[in-house]
Formats: structure tokens, sequence, C-alpha cells
């Protein structure tokens, strides 16, 4: 698989690798999917995973271990909204607003994430060029995508500030596809946001603890 890290082409000046345009790709239809809040969007963010962890896995080990990460957030995410589908009137999940404490616990989960991973990639230079920006955009990942599986609105506010820190780094690092990909996230985010945020005014709130927004 090694054609995985050859270019594709050159746009801009910047280099396209295979493995950052395939694997941004599929990652964008997956966020294309969870905004119609479509199954699908799981096996796609898994094949997602899969592609850049085959392209990392050898040389870059740090990048292919936070992919199997990634690929474990989507098996989870697979599970959750298979049992959670029919929950709205058209057979799919319905999505809600977090609870105060839901919020509190991911913002904290975040935080401390941020700060362990930041460490692990300072101790060992070789997992990261950029330790505390990529653990950043890293930790951001998994929560949104837990958020997702949970059907919470914040999920597009999550991947709103990774996208704040993920377009300028990947533009610095000449990762130039990913940081296109990133600005069409940004459309994207915000579409699926309107849509979800009005979905949860109208699907039925399942009895959670904590006050909901």
């Amino acid at each position: 698989m090694n054609w995985l890290n050859t270019e594709a082409f050159t746009l801009f000046g910047q280099h396209i690798i295979w493995s950052d345009m395939t694997g941004n790709i599929l990652g964008l239809t997956a966020l294309a999917l969870g905004w119609r809040r479509a199954l699908l969007t799981w096996p796609v963010q898994f094949l997602s995973g899969l592609v850049l962890f085959t392209a990392f896995y050898g040389h870059l080990a740090g990048s292919a271990g936070k992919q199997v990460v990634v690929m474990a957030v989507a098996l989870y995410g697979w599970w959750q909204w298979q049992r959670g589908k029919g929950g709205a009137d058209d057979g799919r999940i319905s999505v809600r607003f977090a609870t105060w404490r839901e919020r509190a616990a991911m913002l904290a989960a975040a935080a401390a994430g941020t700060v362990a991973v930041a460490l692990l990639f300072k101790a060992y230079p070789s997992l990261s060029w950029d330790p505390w920006p990529d653990a950043y955009i890293f930790v951001g990942t998994v929560v949104a995508m837990y958020a997702q599986a949970k059907g919470m609105v914040e999920f597009w506010f999550a991947w709103l500030l990774v996208d704040l820190v993920g377009v300028p780094l990947n533009f610095a690092n000449g990762y130039a596809f990913s940081g296109f990909v990133y600005v069409i996230y940004g459309a994207l985010v915000l579409w699926g946001m309107r849509d979800w945020w009005l979905r949860s005014r109208r699907s039925p709130q399942p009895a959670l603890e904590g006050a909901p927004a």
C-alpha cells in the first residue's frame, strides 16, 4: 500500500498525497452522512480511519495509533445508532442537546485528554511534529464523534472548534488537501448544526439527569 503515500497531483504549489486526499474525502462524506443521520456514516468513518492507518503504519506510529482510536469510536457510534434508530419520526435516531452535566464531562475530558496526549507527544517527538495543536485536534475529534454517537447537537460545536485549529495547522504542515477539506467541513458543520438544532426541538427528549439547554 505504499502508493497511498505517493503524490496524486500538485495544487497551488502544494503536493497532494493519495492517503491525505482519500482519507479526507471519506471523512467529508461521513460528516455529510452524519448530518442526514444515516447509519452509513459510521462505516465510512471507519474506512477513512483504515485508509489513513494503512498509510501511516510503519513510519508514523503516532498518526497510525490515532486512527486506531478513531476506528474504535466509529464502531461505538455504529452500535449506539443501531440501538437508537427509530427514535425519530423518520425512523432514524432522534437528536437532542446535551445536559449541563454531559457538557461539563465532555469539556473536562477534552481538556484532560488534550494535556495527556500533548505530554505523550512531547515525550516521544517522533509521534507528532506539533504536539499541542495535534493533541487538541485528535482529542477534539474523538469528543465530537462521541457526541455524534449520542445524538447530541453539541457534536457540531465540537467540530467547529476542531476546524479553528485544523485549517491553519494542515496548511502550515503542507497538507493542503486536508486544509481545504476542513474549510468545507466548516460549511457542512453550520448546515448540519442548523438541521440538528431544529430537529432537537421536534424530537421527544429522553429522561436524562441534568438541565437541558
